[in-house]
């Protein structure tokens, strides 16, 4: 009797934890001749989970974080497990900079100016194709 409320228990809580974060939309993006598919966090709801909790992700992967308006914003890796890079784009998709960020780190990294997204990859993702600040990844501008 223990073992099926335990069993029913961790059934309940990993369906309430998978109602609470309900899939993102995706939008394939492109830097030079590569392609990305980027999940979309446009909502408070999903820019605060992020990439929380995740332990991989394919390389052609990433997050796309869209913000309402362009300020200086920041992101750090509390419960984030993969280690990422970051690239802070203004409202064209031009790279603005990039950082790089160590898994379940509280280290702020900021935009260097007021950005209207953010993309996050794998570490390594962005210098491993020569996609610097300056650079346009396609597909962004006008997502919301």
């Amino acid at each position: 009797m223990f073992r099926s409320f335990v069993a029913f228990a961790l059934c309940a809580a990993s369906f309430l934890a998978q109602a609470q974060q309900p899939p993102l939309r995706t939008v394939e993006l492109r830097a030079g001749m590569f392609r990305i598919e980027a999940e979309v966090a446009a909502t408070e709801a999903a820019r605060e989970t992020g990439l929380m909790n995740r332990k991989t992700m394919a390389q052609h992967q990433g997050m796309l974080f869209v913000f309402e308006t362009s300020q200086e914003y920041c992101f750090w890796m509390k419960n984030t497990p993969l280690p990422l890079s970051i690239a802070f784009m203004d409202e064209t998709g031009r790279i603005v900079n990039t950082a790089e960020m160590q898994p379940m780190s509280e280290a702020n990294h900021c935009a260097a100016k007021p950005v209207r997204y953010a993309l996050e990859m794998n570490q390594g993702w962005f210098s491993a194709k020569g996609i610097k600040p300056g650079s346009v990844i396609g597909g962004v501008a006008g997502v919301r």
